[in-house]
């Protein structure tokens, strides 16, 4: 993507969008267990550098979750291209793939590096924990029916474009 795309972007403040990333991030976290694996990085400094956007974005884990923290430098810096971010947040590449082929890098504290890698590795976004922790009860049950039918008609439609 080329960069003039990007210019309204860095318009604004790397903080704003810092926490902006950061509210959106902690709420996707929500009813995640992956946010027992990010208490083991408690108090570092994780950056993501967007490198086709020239934006940073650098949060302190606290508790499991991201606190933005733009004014430091960070303990481990991942860098990439929009497309290779999108890759990873979609689970549409495996961070193994995305990290062979230089889509995205990581650079810094090794151990901390290896860490963050190794929860990317096992990430496994759990929708219906997500719903469970934002939604009522009373409302939980009928959204997750409902994304279980859209699920299944897309799959059935996915098959029926493979037999034709």
């Amino acid at each position: 993507m080329r960069s003039s795309v990007y210019k309204p972007l860095r318009a604004i403040p790397e903080a704003m969008h810092t926490h902006l990333l950061a509210r959106f991030i902690n709420h996707m976290l929500r009813g995640q267990s992956l946010v027992q694996r990010l208490e083991e990085l408690d108090g570092k400094l994780i950056g993501l550098h967007v490198s086709d956007a020239r934006i940073t974005f650098v949060f302190l884990i606290e508790h499991g979750y991201l606190v933005p923290a733009s004014d430091q430098a960070a303990d481990v810096t991942i860098t990439g291209d929009m497309q290779g971010f999108w890759l990873l947040a979609s689970q549409k590449e495996d961070p193994d793939t995305l990290f062979f082929q230089r889509e995205l890098s990581i650079e810094g504290e090794t151990e901390t590096g290896v860490h963050i890698k190794n929860i990317l590795d096992a990430l496994d976004y759990d929708v219906d924990a997500h719903i469970d922790d934002v939604l009522f009860r009373p409302l939980a049950d009928p959204v997750k029916q409902v994304i279980g039918r859209v699920r299944r008609m897309r799959t059935e439609h996915n098959r029926r474009l493979q037999h034709h």
